[in-house]
C-alpha cells in the first residue's frame, strides 16, 4: 500500500493534442515520457521521486496500451542496468531513483553504460534530495554526471520546462549517444502548473522487434581495447555532438540579455528562488521580467563555451548561483572566461554561502551584496546593535530583506526536535527490549542500516555505532567477527535486504562464517519510502509476485539459525529471542526475523474504514491505553524505554506529591507498546487498557450499566471506610 495514490490523477495522462494539461510535476514527467515513444521504465523508489514511482505503478494500464514495459526494480543498480536495452536499439528508456545514493549504488552500471554508449535515448531521471529538508549526505549528482560525462539536464521548475526537458533529453541522447541525466528537487517534483499536452505515442521500434532481431556490436562492451576508444570518442565526438545540440535548440535561455553591464547566470533549477530575490530587491516582476540579464542553463552539464562568452561580452560582472560544494560550474566559468582573455569579473561563493541549500534568504542577501558592489542597489543603512528578542507577531511582519539578525543562536533558544519514530511505530518494541538485553548483558556494538529504525541512533534509545548504507547493516558488522565474549549485532529493514543485504550482508555472513547476530525488521513492505511493496509483502499485487519470505531466503543461502518473531509489541518476547541469539552456544550466523505491519500506513488505511463504520451505524470498537494516576509513581522509565511521541507527563493531581505522573495523549493508536514495556521491565502495574465502543448494541449498554453500578457500590463503600477513620 503506497503512501499516496495516483488512481485519480492518471487520467490525465490520456489527454490528446492541443488539451490543456493541469497537475503535478510527477504527473508532467509520466505525460512527456508517453509523449516520447519510450519503450520501458524501470526505478527504485525513494524521495524525492517515491511519488514518480507511484504515478507509474497507478498508471499501468496506460503505459501498456503504448507498448512499455514497466518495472519496480529490486534497486537503483538494477535500474540503471536495464537502460542496456538501448545501447544495440534504437529503443527509448528512462530509468529514476533517488540521488546521490541511489546514483552511488548505480555507479557501476551507469559509468559501463556512458563509457560505451547508447543509440537509443537513455534518461535517468534523479531525484535531486539536498539541502535541509534532505535525508541523505550532502553530495550532487553533478559530481557523477562530469566523472562519467553523462550530460545533465536542470530544467526550470515548472511544467512546460520540465515537460521539454524529457523531451530534449531524449533527442540529447540520441544525437550524442550519451545518456543523459534529467535532476528533479523535491520543489519540481511537486510543483502545481499546467501544460499543453501532446498525443501520446507508441515506440516505432518495439521491444518485440528488438527480441526478434537481435544486434550485438562489441565495439560498446567495455573491453580492451574498445575501453580505450570510448575515452576519445567521449571527447571527439559525444561532447560536440552535445553542444552542436544544446546551441541548436536553445536548451539554455537568455532573459534580458543586454538589459546592463553586469549579470546573473543560474542553474534552471534554481530560477524560481533567484526570481524570487530580485523581486524582493525590486530588479524583477513575477512574470520573469527582469533589469538583471540572465544566462538560465537548463542543461548544467556540459557548458557551452560560446553561450558563455556571448553572455559576459560587455559586462563587467557577472553572478554564478550554484547551489551545493564543490563549485563545479563556477570553476568551469572560470576556466572558459580566464582562456578566452575576458575581461568579465566572476563571482560566486564569494558572496553566497560556499555549501548548504540557496534558500530565498541567502540568494536574497546574495544578490544584494553583488548589486550594491556594483551599483544597482543602495547599501542598507547598518542599525546600530539591539539585543531584544521580538514578539512572534511581529517577527511575521518583517520582510526577508529587511529582518534584522536574531540576537541570540538558534540552539540557545530552540531545542533540538530530532527524528523518530511515528506513534505505535513496531520497531520501537525492538529498541526497547534491546535495551532491557543491554541491562543484562551490557552493551554490544550495533551496525545500523539506512530505513526507519536508525532513528534508534538517538534518544531515548542511544543504539547503532555505525551506518555505511542501504542494506549494508550486516556487511558494516563484518570486519567484527572475531572470538570475544560478545556479538556484534546489525540491523536490516525488510526494503533494505531485498535491495542489498540479502547477498552483502547474510550470504556474505555465512560466506565467512560470522557468530554475529542479523535482525531483520520486516514491516511487510518498504515503509521508509511510502509502503511499496517488495516480494516479502503480504498484499496480493496483481501485476507483481509477493509473498516470499525472507525466512526461506535466509534459510535458502545457508543460514541454520533463523527466528521469526511474528508481533515486535511482545517486548517480553522479543528480549528473550535477542537474548537466546546472544548467547546461544550456536556457531554461525543468526539472523531474527522481527514482524510487525507499519503503524502510520496501517492507520491510512484503517482509519477510513473507521469512520465509515461509525458514520454507519457500525459497532467499531477500539482500544485506549492510559495511566492509573493513583498508581504512577513518578518515576518515567516507561517513557524513556518507549519513546512514544503519545506517551507525555501532566501535573500530579494528589496535592502531597510534587513529581508529574506519566499519561497517555488522544494521539495513541493502541499498539500496547506502553504497557507491554512497564510489564516486561517489571516497572509498574499502572497501565490499563479500555475499549472506546462507537454505536454500542443494547447488550453492551446493559453490560456498562452493571459495571457502573457495582464500580458505583464499591466507591460508596470505601468512601464510608474514609470517613470512619476520618473520626
Amino acid at each position: 500500500m503506497a503512501e499516496r495514490s495516483f488512481v485519480e490523477e492518471v487520467k490525465k495522462l490520456r489527454l490528446t493534442e492541443g488539451e490543456l494539461f493541469r497537475g503535478e510535476g510527477i504527473l508532467a514527467v509520466t505525460k512527456a515520457l508517453l509523449e516520447s515513444g519510450v519503450s520501458y521504465v524501470a526505478g527504485y523508489q525513494g524521495a524525492p521521486i517515491s511519488h514518480l514511482m507511484d504515478v507509474l505503478a497507478d498508471a499501468q494500464d496506460i503505459l501498456a496500451e503504448q507498448g512499455i514495459r514497466f518495472e519496480n526494480s529490486a534497486s537503483e543498480a538494477t535500474a540503471a542496468a536495464t537502460l542496456a536495452a538501448s545501447v544495440n536499439y534504437p529503443l527509448r528508456g528512462a530509468v529514476t531513483f533517488k540521488a546521490t545514493v541511489g546514483t552511488n549504488v548505480a555507479s557501476d552500471a551507469l559509468a559501463n553504460l556512458a563509457s560505451g554508449g547508447v543509440t537509443g535515448g537513455a534518461l535517468i531521471i534523479v531525484g535531486e534530495d539536498y539541502g535541509e529538508g534532505s535525508s541523505i549526505m550532502q553530495e550532487r549528482s553533478h559530481a557523477f554526471a562530469m566523472k562519467s560525462q553523462i550530460w545533465l539536464l536542470d530544467p526550470r521548475p515548472n511544467l512546460p520546462s520540465i515537460v521539454d526537458a524529457v523531451k530534449k533529453g531524449f533527442e540529447l541522447s540520441e544525437a550524442s549517444h550519451t545518456p543523459v541525466m534529467l535532476q528533479l528537487r523535491i520543489r519540481a517534483c511537486h510543483v502545481h502548473g499546467q501544460f499543453v499536452a501532446g498525443a501520446n505515442r507508441r515506440a516505432d521500434f518495439t521491444l518485440k522487434d528488438a527480441l526478434e532481431n537481435p544486434q550485438r556490436d562489441v565495439s560498446r562492451i567495455v573491453l580492451p581495447p574498445a575501453s580505450f576508444v570510448h575515452e576519445q570518442e567521449k571527447v571527439k565526438e559525444r561532447w560536440p555532438a552535445a553542444v552542436r545540440f544544446i546551441e541548436a535548440h536553445k536548451l539554455n535561455e537568455f532573459f534580458s540579455e543586454d538589459a546592463d553591464d553586469i549579470g546573473i547566470i543560474v542553474q534552471g533549477g534554481s530560477y524560481n528562488t533567484l526570481l524570487r530575490a530580485l523581486e524582493r530587491l525590486g530588479l524583477a516582476d513575477v512574470y520573469g521580467r527582469t533589469q538583471v540579464p540572465l544566462y538560465v542553463m537548463n542543461v548544467a552539464y556540459p557548458l557551452v563555451d560560446n553561450e558563455v562568452l556571448r553572455f559576459c561580452m560587455g559586462k563587467r560582472a557577472v553572478l554564478v548561483v550554484e547551489e551545493g560544494q564543490p563549485n563545479f560550474v563556477e570553476q568551469n566559468l572560470a576556466t572558459i572566461l580566464r582562456q578566452a582573455g575576458s575581461p568579465t569579473v566572476l563571482h560566486g561563493k564569494d558572496m553566497l554561502p560556499v555549501a548548504g541549500e540557496y534558500t530565498a534568504a541567502e540568494l536574497l542577501k546574495g544578490a544584494r551584496a553583488f548589486g550594491e558592489r556594483y551599483g544597482r542597489l543602495q547599501p542598507l543603512p547598518v542599525p546600530a546593535p539591539v539585543r531584544k528578542v521580538i514578539p512572534l507577531k511581529e517577527v511575521a511582519q518583517i520582510g526577508v530583506d529587511n529582518a534584522p539578525e536574531p540576537a541570540l543562536p538558534l540552539d540557545e533558544n530552540v531545542h533540538a526536535r530530532p527524528p523518530g519514530f511515528c506513534t505505535g511505530c513496531p520497531e520501537r518494541p525492538i529498541f526497547s527490549a534491546m535495551k532491557l538485553v543491554e541491562s543484562e548483558l551490557g552493551p554490544h556494538h550495533v551496525s545500523a542500516d539506512i530505513g526507519c529504525h536508525l532513528f534508534s541512533i538517538l534518544p531515548p534509545f542511544n543504539i547503532g555505532n555505525t551506518t555505511m548504507g542501504y542494506g549494508l547493516g550486516g556487511a558494516g558488522a563484518a570486519a567484527l567477527n572475531a572470538p570475544a565474549g560478545k556479538r556484534a549485532i546489525s540491523m536490516m529493514g525488510d526494503g533494505g535486504f531485498w535491495h542489498n543485504g540479502l547477498t552483502s550482508g547474510i550470504a556474505n555472513a555465512v560466506f565467512n562464517q560470522s557468530d554475529n547476530l542479523t535482525i531483520v525488521v520486516d514491516n511487510n513492505y518498504t515503509s521508509a519510502t511510502g509502503g511499496q511493496d517488495i516480494l516479502s509483502s503480504k498484499a496480493h499485487n496483481p501485476t507483481r509476485s509477493t509473498g516470499h519470505a525472507i525466512e526461506r531466503a535466509v534459510r535458502g543461502v545457508g543460514v541454520q539459525w533463523v527466528r521469526t518473531m511474528r508481533r515486535t509489541y511482545d517486548v517480553a518476547g522479543m528480549r528473550d529471542m535477542i537474548k537466546e541469539a546472544l548467547t546461544t552456544r550456536q556457531k554461525g550466523p543468526k539472523v531474527l526475523i522481527a514482524q510487525s505491519e507499519c503503524m502510520l500506513n496501517k492507520q491510512r488505511r484503517e482509519k477510513p474504514l473507521v469512520r465509515k463504520a461509525i458514520a454507519e451505524g457500525k459497532r467499531v470498537v477500539r482500544d485506549k491505553f492510559g495511566v492509573d494516576e493513583d498508581t504512577c509513581t513518578g518515576d518515567h522509565s516507561c517513557i524513556r524505554l518507549s519513546g512514544c511521541p503519545s506517551l507525555s507527563i501532566k501535573t500530579n493531581p494528589d496535592p502531597l506529591r510534587t513529581d508529574p505522573v506519566a499519561t497517555v495523549l488522544e494521539s495513541c493508536v493502541g499498539c500496547g507498546n506502553c504497557g507491554d514495556v512497564s510489564h516486561a521491565a517489571v516497572l509498574c502495574p499502572s497501565f490499563y487498557k479500555a475499549e472506546i465502543v462507537s454505536n454500542p448494541t443494547g447488550w453492551d449498554r446493559f453490560r456498562q450499566r452493571v459495571r457502573a453500578g457495582v464500580i458505583g457500590w464499591l466507591q460508596r463503600g470505601e468512601a464510608k471506610r474514609r470517613a470512619a477513620y476520618a473520626f
